[in-house]
């Protein structure tokens, strides 16, 4: 019959078909990672324009510090006893709003389900969550505080954790092939909890906390209070960032990662695009003084970062996924990776605390460079210590082009892969 179509047994209208097909394309198929890439640095611009910087750590960090207060350890660790609230403090509400957005995705998708890992793997969760809480205190910043948004804002701190991170997979991925040779214990088969009786409501639930962020968004934006009017903003980028890194399954420990263990390289020319697109964007807002480059630059160049990113990059491998990774995976509901996140925000206090003890980030001018300088390294701004963008742009490209033909060449030829 004209104007229908036979769906599960009953006659549906042809237009409602079209729009059950939409919908599956838009929001349950798996989006490309390089569109994913595209609508992150869209997402990104925007909260630059705002004069925000994108960074995951110190929420964390936050939150961690919370728990230790809990626990009695704030006093011993130096942990300041009054902390900023988690739904204020800019990078904590980002981080919050990143796992919803995640969470309303998986919802949307009916891809949410309680993902129970073998019982090993919680040990491997809590081991690289605590790798990358004292690799991320190192460098300053985890894969987007340490290496992406340093990277966009002509740093050389973020290619410092690049290496790192390069250097950390190599290493995580041998010591973890040891593992699975010489450790039997724990490896049962994974068991989904994805046969909810919930799970045709889930795309209604999924619409539902979308509405609310929506509506939470809305009301901080028009109370008239600049703080609050900011923090709306935060909101809606951490939660666009969450749902597009979701639906695109974008994750920095995969570009790092992947090339070395099975030569795929789709993540990692992704993030290198990402990087291309980003770049040039943040130079033109630096250009016209809509932030300050400084205000997400590490004073860790380059020992900081680099070491930073060597440990942070063996956690990662470890866990499973990076900061960003670990964030939007717990919005899936991967339990493992709840782990990961409960150790990288503990240990990324505990080990903050160290840092501040042995005054390793403490900055201090130096005089004959003007820069910020701790123990490990130096605030470094490429625009100022090569004389201008021209440079720092050509030589960010370069490194570009250099990580996507390595990346290009291995994957024709697998010849770095070390699984």
């Amino acid at each position: 019959m004209a104007g229908k179509a036979e769906a599960g047994g009953a006659a549906r209208p042809a237009w409602l078909e079209g729009l059950r097909k939409d919908y599956h394309d838009v929001l349950v198929e798996q989006w490309s990672p390089y569109l994913g890439a595209i609508l992150m640095v869209a997402i990104l611009a925007a909260l630059m324009i705002s004069g925000q910087f994108w960074g995951i750590f110190g929420g964390l960090k936050l939150w961690g510090d919370w728990f230790n207060n809990a626990i009695g350890l704030g006093p011993w660790l130096g942990v300041k006893p009054e902390l900023e609230s988690p739904l204020s403090h800019r990078m904590s509400l980002m981080n919050a709003a990143l796992i919803l957005g995640s969470f309303a995705a998986a919802l949307l998708s009916r891809q949410f389900a309680l993902n129970r890992a073998p019982r090993l793997e919680y040990l491997w969760g809590a081991l690289g969550g605590t790798l990358m809480g004292i690799g991320a205190a190192l460098a300053g910043g985890c894969t987007t505080g340490g290496f992406f948004t340093p990277v966009v804002h002509a740093s050389p701190a973020g290619w410092a954790m690049w290496a790192g991170l390069l250097i950390g997979a190599v290493v995580g991925l041998k010591l973890l092939l040891w593992t699975l040779d010489n450790i039997t214990w724990g490896l049962s088969a994974k068991v989904s909890g994805g046969g909810s009786p919930l799970l045709p409501w889930y795309p209604w639930l999924g619409a539902a906390v979308l509405l609310a962020m929506g509506g939470w968004a809305t009301s901080w934006a028009s109370s008239g209070e600049a703080r609050l009017a900011s923090r709306a903003i935060v909101i809606v980028a951490g939660f666009g960032l969450g749902f597009v890194m979701q639906r695109a399954r974008l994750c920095f420990a995969r570009a790092f990662r992947e090339p070395f263990m099975t030569a795929e390289g789709d993540m990692t020319k992704a993030i290198i695009l990402a990087l291309a697109l980003a770049m040039p964007i943040a130079a033109a807002l630096f250009d016209k003084e809509a932030m300050d480059p400084y205000i997400a630059i590490p004073a860790t160049f380059w020992a900081g970062s680099l070491m930073g990113g060597i440990i942070f990059g063996i956690g990662m491998v470890f866990a499973g996924g990076c900061a960003s990774g670990a964030l939007w995976r717990m919005g899936e509901g991967h339990l493992k990776l709840w782990v990961a996140g409960f150790f990288f925000a503990w240990a990324g206090s505990s080990f903050s605390a160290f840092v501040r003890r042995w005054n390793l980030l403490t900055p201090e001018q130096n005089i004959d460079t003007m820069l910020d300088e701790t123990r490990v390294g130096a605030q470094v701004f490429l625009p100022h210590v090569l004389g201008g963008w021209g440079w720092a742009l050509l030589a960010g490209y370069g490194l570009l082009l250099a990580w996507y033909l390595f990346v290009r060449y291995n994957e024709s030829t697998e010849k770095f892969t070390v699984l």
